[in-house]
């Protein structure tokens, strides 16, 4: 059903939103997602994850293999840390910029222009030989990639307030899918000549760079999903400049979308001070906090599996933290598919945020149960069940940024902000995941280098973001805003 407001500056509804008997909307029939378009957002959605994961399994060899550590086993953890940060560190100076563009010259431009960058810096990181041409890759991703974000108010600008939530149950299956390949194939396609000398021991370049052939995987997926981008996906806002026009990338024809929320520019976008009114200040806070938690984790995660178990992890080599972290995003992304949007009618939105929040305390605990374990029995079966239980509260805890990204749109302080309010939230969340993999790589070589509060005090700082979570999830509102 479809809800329809007489005012184009008001934020977006949604229909669970709560709404006063004197504004009681007229209801219509439930609008179809636009799955023409639809699908293709949802693909660049796979390619995303896929872009920052796919080096997570070789990363830990990496480093060693370039000589950065002088052998030192406990300073792995710290140089995978700062490798993980570049990305956001250089996203978080751009990403702003590049979605406040995107609401006055389109969203397409600014995808095409992220899938270029995607693909070079690929392509370059697969040719590194040093630690610094590595540095300088993951910086050229991060500073050319916005599409996060334009992808985010695309969403927002091809539905409304009966498929929104719809939609939000598909892109956390999209992102898993991205987040299970990316690490899949960075773990099987590593190092080829030593894994399959059968089909690649006679290449010298694969030799010289053992690397190459999972990022050279991930930059011409990019070049593939560049021309479908630019051949079959239609502009979804008004561009406020003719440079969409000029290049051609703009369509008229609005069939394509939503007939109350397809170009919706009516209004011209806000000044960044116009932004940071109390509801979106909130919502970005709760989208924050949650990702400090889910990157601090996914850092610590594939160091965790790759450190020795006399050194308190698991002594896994890339092919099986590989699969594990390809179990974890299928898993994610399946039961985000099936009980995201009825957790969300039953719980609320508030309510789901913190029960899936809640989780991570499980998730974190199980950390030192598994290295306990392996300890006393190896890789037995049992270390594998609790592996998999903390898989499980991981899945019950990323269904926070389902939540949250509905309350970031319902935030927007009018329609033709919804590129910048996202830009905004994205821009913070980027600053976060750009210090959250850093200071937990490095509490975690810490905590095994100096055995602080036994190797666990990594675990304890991580419980203490989860406690900041808890905070910021109270005050969000238990409906989404809506005037």
């Amino acid at each position: 059903m479809t809800l329809e407001t007489t005012d184009e500056e008001t934020p977006l509804l949604h229909a669970n939103d709560h709404v006063e008997p004197q504004q009681k909307p007229v209801i219509t029939d439930k609008t179809p997602l636009p799955w023409s378009q639809f699908s293709i957002i949802l693909s660049l959605q796979v390619l995303e994850p896929m872009t920052s994961q796919v080096i997570s399994p070789f990363a830990p060899q990496l480093i060693r293999s370039i000589g950065v550590t002088n052998g030192e086993e406990a300073r792995v953890a710290i140089y995978v840390g700062i490798l993980q940060s570049l990305f956001f560190a250089t996203e978080a100076l751009t990403t702003f910029h590049w979605s406040r563009l995107s609401d006055r010259v389109g969203r397409k431009p600014i995808l095409l222009i992220g899938l270029t960058g995607i693909s070079i810096s690929m392509y370059s990181f697969g040719l590194s030989r040093t630690f610094w041409s590595v540095v300088l890759s993951r910086c050229l991703c991060g500073a050319l990639n916005g599409n996060v974000v334009v992808m985010k108010s695309m969403i927002a600008d091809i539905t409304d307030s009966t498929n929104m939530s719809q939609a939000y149950a598909y892109i956390p299956f999209a992102w898993q899918a991205g987040i299970a390949l990316g690490p899949l194939i960075g773990g099987l396609l590593a190092t080829p000549t030593v894994q399959y000398p059968e089909l690649f021991g006679r290449s010298k370049l694969l030799k010289a760079y053992p690397y190459f052939l999972p990022c050279g995987v991930i930059g011409t997926l990019a070049l593939v999903w560049w021309c479908v981008t630019f051949f079959f996906l239609s502009e979804s806002t008004q561009p406020s400049t003719s440079f969409a026009r000029f290049l051609g990338l703009y369509k008229s024809e609005r069939s394509t979308m939503p007939s109350d929320s397809g170009l919706r520019s009516k209004t011209k976008p806000l000044p960044f001070r116009d932004l940071l009114v109390t509801r979106v200040v909130i919502a970005t806070c709760a989208y924050a906090a949650t990702a400090l938690i889910e990157i601090s984790f996914r850092a610590v995660q594939p160091v965790f599996y790759a450190t020795p178990i006399e050194m308190g992890g698991l002594g896994l080599d890339a092919p099986a933290i590989g699969i594990i972290l390809a179990m974890l995003g299928i898993l994610n992304g399946v039961l985000q598919l099936l009980f995201f949007v009825r957790l969300h009618d039953w719980l609320g939105g508030r309510n789901l945020y913190l029960f899936s929040v809640f989780s991570c305390f499980l998730m974190l605990a199980l950390f030192p149960a598994i290295s306990f374990t392996a300890k006393a029995q190896g890789l037995s079966y049992f270390v594998y069940l609790l592996v998999g239980l903390q898989l499980l509260a991981f899945v019950i805890s990323y269904s926070a940024f389902g939540v949250v990204f509905m309350y970031i749109n319902a935030s927007a302080p009018n329609r033709a902000s919804i590129g910048a309010t996202n830009g905004l939230a994205q821009t913070v969340v980027s600053v976060i995941r750009a210090i959250g993999p850093a200071v937990a790589n490095s509490a975690y070589s810490l905590s095994i280098e100096k055995q602080l509060l036994g190797g666990n005090m990594v675990y304890w700082l991580m419980a203490g973001m989860v406690c900041i979570a808890v905070g910021v999830g109270s005050a969000l509102p238990r409906r989404l805003w809506c005037e």
